[in-house]
């Protein structure tokens, strides 16, 4: 029992790394590998080849999808051909032709009782020819409606409409039609129009146009979509798989010969073939069994190097998770893909994963971890090679154009260097398979666009990944680190002093970090929060003391050292409140560690030397700073403080002054929770030397 809460931390992360493993095998295919790789246009490396078995050779995709759009091109759509609307809308032509003759013979009878010249020019209408006319536009639009009437929106291709074939469905007998031969609503009127202007009489052409004929005609040709999809769906899916049949035994290709399309196909298809002719038996066992062993394997070389280059990493079990999820993610994306072929493998951003680590990490690690991930999804992929090599100068590219998050500009730039560098690389490859422009899968190039669009996903999964697992970008360091923070403008109003001891600061730690390779934006933003807690009582250390008042004059020493103390505590809840990232939050927990109030303890001591003293009352809360950054601010915030009380500054006092103190907090165990190095104090120790004296401008002895 004891066992296990001792390594609780080690066993939770080895239970992480067993679940990766479990996932990723589980997603990835079940079927035997190929052992050759194939490349199309160059020659066969590998011994010469035989059928070790009976195959069929599959088509390639391209060709299936030529055949299936060449189906689709010429494919005739189904149209159910209605009786009903004829009957209607002619029924309703009759009963407009009666009201019309009568508002005609009306308005022809009140023109001859008024206009004489009217009457004796004109003669008294005849029904019967009227009739006789009606009876004709009748017909006409009976022949419009047996040849039928379509809604041009349904033929869907306007510009080869007039060589469209479509089929209609009349009383259950499918009919081939050519769309020459049907009409719309427009050219049945207007076919109806013209046979009548055919006709000599102007009043019997006038009348009959005033019927507004246009309105009887309505599509009896409906759209059957779901039959048009069912017989489309059924034409495509009987497309043969296959042209050809190579027999066990014969020769497939010869050593050096050259891999042209056809015997591509072949051994295209006789890979197919292999690798499922697997099925759940011990060869299936067998195979998960290999997988397991090569991604625990993989994982084992990440480990490694992890360890050998930043074995903090393996001790935080957020930052394990990270790494792990997101090696984990690309592979079961890319065997689903490859699975089910949702898209092209190109089309997945895979240098997202090196952006999203170089971004928590470092470029060496985003790269490391990129091309692991790379090597294992390669391992499932026809020309892996390719793949493996497209995908590692994509990532590389990503990192290089990444070389810090601090605009969002640099992910526009990532972005264009991951389609430039896959464009100019499958380039070269196509050029080198196939020796022909033409021959070139520009199609590619349209993957490569989407996949460098798809990388701007980058930022806000940065931001989530910043929220779930509760890390920190330089993004939000950049942010939190700009003075015109509402926090850090509160700070510059109510402590002035301590504002301007809080940049001076901020520059001397940045400067140190900088030149130990310590993480200098977050040892900034540490630095200018550190002593946010002094806005509650800012009168009660001295940088703000501006009129001469001292407080501390009229309050006794262990309560002002309560109060200095305070600072750090009330620093923390003001952090929390505004949301501070946690990692800026620790600097302002470990700023003076476990130290004392020196002054005030002092002074206690020498005014009551007799009586008892709780050492606790001038100590710090702590803890003490347990990182390098840590480290430093705490170095970088007592020199600082301490020589604004240096009256006559030179080049002796101030070397003086840095060696003490750094000296004392090393005696005092304050940085024996971190990782620094005493050659790294050392060099701390000089710049900060020679930074107080530029500052200062302390004058330098020249020697005589």
């Amino acid at each position: 029992m004891n066992f296990f809460k001792k390594n609780k931390g080690t066993i939770l992360r080895i239970i992480i790394f067993l679940i990766g493993i479990f996932i990723i095998v589980y997603t990835l295919p079940s079927e035997r590998k190929f052992r050759y790789e194939i490349q199309k246009g160059k020659p066969w490396q590998h011994e010469n080849m035989t059928a070790p078995f009976d195959f069929a050779v599959y088509k390639l995709p391209e060709e299936l999808n030529n055949e299936k759009d060449s189906i689709k091109k010429l494919f005739k759509p189904y149209f159910d051909f209605n009786t009903e609307i004829q009957k209607k809308e002619i029924e309703i032509l009759k009963q407009n032709y009666q009201q019309h003759w009568k508002l005609y013979l009306k308005m022809d009878s009140m023109m001859r009782e008024s206009d004489f010249d009217y009457k004796k020019k004109k003669e008294q209408p005849s029904k019967i020819i009227f009739d006789q006319y009606f009876n004709e536009i009748l017909e006409n639009i009976k022949i419009a409606y047996q040849s039928g009437i379509i809604n041009p929106s349904d033929i869907i291709d306007e510009e080869k409409s007039l060589s469209l074939l479509l089929i209609i469905n009349k009383n259950n007998e499918p009919k081939v039609t050519s769309y020459n031969f049907i009409f719309t609503e427009k050219t049945a009127y207007e076919f109806v129009i013209s046979e009548l202007e055919k006709k000599k009489d102007k009043d019997i052409v006038r009348f009959f146009s005033g019927m507004n004929i246009s309105s009887v005609f309505k599509p009896n040709l409906i759209y059957n979509n779901e039959l048009t999809e069912k017989i489309k769906k059924e034409e495509i899916n009987g497309i043969s798989q296959t042209r050809g049949f190579v027999k066990a035994g014969e020769k497939i290709i010869s050593n050096k010969e050259i891999v042209n399309a056809e015997k591509y196909r072949i051994l295209l298809s006789l890979k197919k073939e292999y690798e499922k002719s697997v099925g759940l038996s011990a060869n299936h066992y067998l195979i998960v069994g290999g997988h397991i062993s090569l991604i625990v394997i993989m994982l084992i070389i990440v480990v490694l190097f992890i360890y050998n280059y930043k074995p903090e990493i393996l001790q935080s079990t957020p930052q394990i998770i990270i790494i792990l999820l997101l090696i984990v993610l690309f592979i079961v994306i890319a065997s689903i893909t490859i699975k089910y072929d949702i898209v092209n493998i190109y089309i997945i951003p895979f240098a997202l994963l090196p952006i999203i680590i170089k971004v928590f990490f470092d470029e060496r690690i985003a790269l490391f971890v990129h091309i692991v991930t790379v090597f294992i999804i390669g391992f499932i992929l026809p020309n892996s090679f390719e793949f493996i090599l497209l995908q590692f100068t994509s990532g590389f590219a990503a990192i290089f154009a990444l070389s810090t998050l601090s605009r969002r500009g640099q992910i526009y730039m990532s972005s264009a260097g991951t389609i430039l560098s896959l464009s100019l690389l499958y380039l070269a490859i196509a050029l080198i398979q196939e020796g022909d422009f033409t021959k070139i899968k520009w199609i590619y190039f349209a993957y490569f666009g989407a996949n460098s669009l798809l990388l701007l996903l980058a930022y806000p999964l940065i931001f989530a990944f910043e929220k779930i697992f509760g890390f920190i970008s330089d993004v939000t360091l950049l942010e939190i680190s700009n003075t015109n923070n509402p926090l850090l403008q509160e700070l510059a109003t109510k402590a002035p002093g301590t504002f301007q001891h809080s940049i001076q600061v901020a520059n001397l730690a940045e400067a140190a970090a900088s030149k130990i390779s310590a993480n200098s934006l977050l040892i900034r933003a540490g630095a200018l929060y550190h002593d946010i807690g002094k806005t509650a009582s800012p009168i009660f250390f001295i940088e703000n003391q501006v009129s001469g008042i001292n407080p501390h004059d009229s309050i006794e020493f262990d309560k002002s050292a309560e109060m200095i103390i305070n600072h750090v505590k009330k620093g923390v809840e003001l952090a929390r409140k505004h949301k501070l990232p946690e990692q800026v939050v620790d600097f302002i927990r470990t700023h003076h560690g476990d130290s004392k109030v020196q002054y005030f303890y002092k002074s206690y001591i020498k005014k009551y030397p007799e009586s008892n003293i709780d050492i606790s009352k001038f100590t710090y809360p702590g803890p003490r700073p347990f990182s390098k950054e840590m480290a430093v601010l705490m170095m970088a915030d007592s020199i600082e403080a301490a020589s604004r009380s240096i009256k006559e500054i030179n080049k002796d006092k101030i070397n003086a002054l840095v060696e003490n103190i750094i000296d004392y907090q090393i005696k005092e165990n304050q940085f024996i929770d971190t990782d620094i190095t005493f050659k790294e104090i050392t060099t701390i120790k000089e710049l900060f030397k020679s930074m107080l004296i530029n500052i200062y401008h302390a004058r330098i002895e020249y020697p005589k």
